[in-house]
């Protein structure tokens, strides 16, 4: 029997119409604007949208029993996208040779159907891609060239994962430096940033497209993605979060710089000596009149809101209060509100070269959720709620069902903050509005389904893809 595919855009009008009839009656957001050059909204990114805003319009799974399945892929499978004809799209790295592999992924039960290896690079460089217009996975490889990939059935009935197109960007990336993050931006131009710090545009439409690169001060690294919308292009540096747009010719200008407290150290349960987060767009008017990241500071992180048009400061919040101050996600914004997941003691097995030691050296993974509100007239933001829950992996808002899902790391030893290889993991469903669970499924124990702080993704039918350590789980009702 043929898996029979809804079509999308009736999926995301549905979902639209679902949103307006649970939301709040206060609720009147704006949702990030789609960016013509990217896949649908929600799950054309690992953030959901080029505005890393972490939510989509799709539900859910909605009520019922739920059921989940583990396509086992012996790799880390941080970014599942779903494109417009329903197939989903897992950009993984192999357990052994860690070795960045796409997967194309049978909808009807989440194993994969075509795979294609591309060449290694650095560890974040098999982490971050997005999906184009056309359904292509667009990703930039060990060799720094800029790759599009296709997929295809073949003439007996198999699929097949292709590269439609390459674009060096060998000559824009210094040596020993590799591409972090990319996006597209509103006239087709593609954005990158490097760990070392260079922000480029290139134009992969014609042979000889234009490449443009800008440098950013000396020492400021760049550990997480970037993200794009009509009034530029956001890029978090270890030091300062950036908003630049592009010349007449696409090379990269600095339209405003904001620092922020990088704290002592890297915090243990993050990556890098600086802030997690890959910085987000949102606003409740245009859907990006703010920018947002977590800082670094010690011992409690802050949440960090500026005018996405002159870069001012709306506000400085503590966030994460009652768990582990620590965030190595990107948070959500969505309306007025911001949401952001501790990370504070995550066990990552493996750091990105050059991670150095965590300060303090250990700690336990205690969990945390916050929500933050920018107030009405943009003078400040509130702590509407914080809580410990242990999110294991980046939460992801629906504005079809009003609620966040993410996946939860129980302690092995019920009551203690304890972590170890054999600990439960279940899907969970938080109320946006108070900050309580309101649902969960147990998926499993153990290595296995470890989340590792990756990024789950709705695709249309309610069904959840979320990343583990060893493959993808596949989580939907029935």
């Amino acid at each position: 029997m043929r898996f029979a595919l809804p079509s999308r855009a009736a999926a995301v009008s549905a979902a639209v119409l679902l949103a307006l009839s649970l939301a709040s009656p206060a609720r009147a957001d704006t949702p990030a604007p789609a960016n013509p050059y990217a896949g649908p909204d929600g799950t054309a990114t690992m953030h959901g949208d080029t505005e890393s805003s972490d939510s989509t319009p799709l539900p859910g799974p909605g009520a019922g029993p739920l059921t989940s399945h583990r396509a086992a892929l012996a790799s880390a499978c941080p970014t599942v996208l779903d494109g417009s004809d329903g197939y989903p799209v897992a950009l993984c790295t192999t357990i052994f040779g860690l070795t960045p592999t796409v997967h194309l992924l049978d909808p009807a039960t989440g194993n994969s159907i075509a795979e294609l290896a591309i060449a290694k690079g650095s560890l974040l460089g098999g982490v971050y891609a997005y999906l184009d217009n056309r359904d292509r996975l667009t990703v930039v490889d060990g060799n720094d060239n800029l790759l599009r990939i296709g997929h295809r059935r073949a003439a007996d009935g198999s699929w097949q994962l292709y590269v439609d197109s390459s674009f060096p960007l060998a000559g824009a990336v210094p040596a020993g430096d590799s591409v972090v993050g990319l996006s597209p931006d509103w006239q087709g131009r593609v954005w990158f940033a490097t760990a070392g710090g260079v922000v480029g545009t290139a134009d992969d439409r014609t042979p000889g497209g234009a490449v443009r690169t800008l440098a950013l001060p000396a020492g400021e690294q760049v550990a997480n993605s970037i993200s794009t919308a009509p009034a530029g292009t956001l890029v978090a540096t270890t030091a300062a979060t950036y908003l630049l747009t592009a010349a007449a010719d696409g090379t990269p200008q600095i339209a405003w710089r904001q620092a922020y407290d990088r704290g002592p150290g890297r915090k243990p349960g993050q990556l890098s000596w600086g802030t997690g987060s890959t910085p987000t767009f949102f606003g409740p008017r245009t859907g990006t009149e703010y920018a947002t990241i977590v800082d670094n500071a010690a011992p409690t992180e802050h949440l960090l809101v500026y005018r996405t048009d002159s870069g001012a400061q709306v506000c400085s919040v503590p966030v994460l209060l009652a768990g582990g101050s620590g965030s190595e996600n990107s948070p959500i914004g969505e309306g007025s509100s911001v949401f952001v997941a501790s990370t504070y003691g995550y066990p990552y097995p493996k750091l990105p070269a050059g991670a150095g030691a965590s300060v303090p050296a250990s700690a336990a993974f205690e969990g945390g959720l916050s929500r933050v509100d920018v107030r009405p007239d943009g003078s400040g933001c509130d702590l509407k709620w914080d809580n410990t829950i242990r999110s294991a992996a980046v939460p992801r808002l629906s504005l079809g069902d009003h609620l966040i899902h993410t996946v939860i790391r129980n302690p092995l030893i019920p009551g203690t903050d304890w972590t170890s290889v054999l600990d439960p993991y279940s899907y969970a469903e938080i109320d946006p509005d108070t900050g309580a669970v309101v649902r969960t499924k147990f998926l499993g124990a153990g290595f296995l389904f470890d989340t590792l702080q990756m990024v789950g993704t709705i695709a249309p039918g309610g069904v959840v893809y979320q990343g583990t350590t060893t493959g993808v789980l596949r989580i939907s009702n029935g």
